[in-house]
């Protein structure tokens, strides 16, 4: 399996080697591994794997679990590989590529019967959504979104309109809303 399987998955199917929405802190760090920063505000829980985010949540009566996630693509472009993904990852599907562009990940996603749809496109990074998972995919628009004119297109180390910027995995976004389908 390849990089772009791990985020086809993610999209299509809301977890990360079988950790997901409502699973514990124990059953993240068996699927991810121990390799994490925990940051804890206001209640909630933030654990940082890297290439993963979490956030936990306090059950009325147990232990945290899991109320959000993310994939943070984008830190792949100025981190390596290796210090980014977490080694379970790695060992699952290979080597994790800098970039992965919205256009390729959009085909998988569609090889595995699920759609996507524009959700909003009135920012520099637009957000859209597969709506038999409930998941948010991010894709840049605007590499230069503060128009400082110093963004250099043929840098690999830059942001490139197209490239998936981040996976968001949240029932909070879940819900009827206007869209249309790409």
């Amino acid at each position: 399996m390849s990089d772009l399987d791990f985020y086809a998955h993610v999209a299509t199917r809301c977890d990360v080697l079988g950790a997901g929405i409502g699973s514990d802190r124990d059953g993240w760090e068996a699927a991810v591994g121990p390799d994490y920063f925990d940051d804890p505000d206001g209640g909630l829980l933030r654990r940082d794997y890297g290439l993963v985010e979490v956030t936990f949540s306090p059950a009325p009566q147990g232990p945290m679990f899991c109320v959000a996630f993310g994939v943070k693509s984008h830190r792949l472009l100025h981190g390596h590989s290796a210090s980014i993904v977490p080694p379970p990852l790695s060992r699952e599907y290979g080597t994790f590529a800098p970039r992965v562009r919205y256009e390729e990940l959009r085909a998988v996603i569609r090889s595995l019967g699920c759609t996507v749809e524009l959700e909003d496109e009135s920012s520099d990074v637009h957000r859209y959504r597969v709506p038999e998972s409930g998941a948010r995919i991010f894709v840049v628009a605007d590499p230069d979104p503060y128009g400082n004119g110093d963004h250099d297109p043929d840098d690999p180390q830059e942001r490139q309109v197209g490239d998936l910027w981040m996976l968001d995995v949240s029932p909070h976004w879940w819900g009827p809303r206007q869209r249309r389908r790409v």
